[in-house]
């Protein structure tokens, strides 16, 4: 599919792009070709192909759910200005 300078000239108008005068013929052969490899993909038979999340069946190895670090929560509350019942008191932003 071919795409003429004035389609690009719109379609950078409408992206609010810069294109100047002398890569309008570039860039429309490559629009072209990004239409055409569009078409390629859509002419593909697909029915019956299940679809997947990712072409490979890997299983993502996980670390094990485990404590690594102590408890810091009173020492923390004890260098906030104000604290109450375990949480911080902030001073109020919006009415």
């Amino acid at each position: 599919m071919a795409v003429d300078s004035q389609t690009v000239e719109k379609l950078a108008e409408l992206a609010r792009i810069a294109i100047s005068a002398e890569t309008i013929d570039e860039v429309s052969n490559r629009l072209g070709d990004v239409l055409q490899l569009v078409d390629q993909l859509q002419a593909v038979h697909t029915e019956g192909v299940a679809p997947m999340a990712h072409p490979l069946d890997e299983v993502q190895v996980l670390r094990a759910d485990q404590v690594t670090e102590a408890d810091r929560r009173e020492e923390f509350l004890q260098l906030a200005p104000q604290s109450e019942a375990g949480l911080y008191l902030v001073p109020k932003v919006i009415d």
